[in-house]
């Protein structure tokens, strides 16, 4: 379906394609039940390494911080 926060999310996130893979998740999809139960009014919602990280849009300066924190622990 149609996603335009989705989309914002995206091209806000596109500057950081290299660093990081975007897994995306239809949640209207019947596999994906449990997460359209848990996040139906909250979409776009973004996990970062398998945790919550943030909802409905970016906060770059989170996503920032976080990235950064993996890389470090990573590199």
């Amino acid at each position: 379906k149609p996603c335009p926060l989705c989309d914002e999310a995206k091209e806000v996130l596109e500057p950081y394609k290299r660093r990081f893979v975007l897994q995306e998740v239809d949640i209207t999809l019947p596999e994906n039940s449990a997460w359209y139960d848990k996040y139906k009014y909250d979409i776009p919602v973004f996990h970062l390494n398998g945790k919550f990280l943030m909802k409905h849009q970016v906060d770059i300066q989170k996503f920032e911080d976080q990235l950064r924190k993996l890389e470090l622990q990573s590199g």
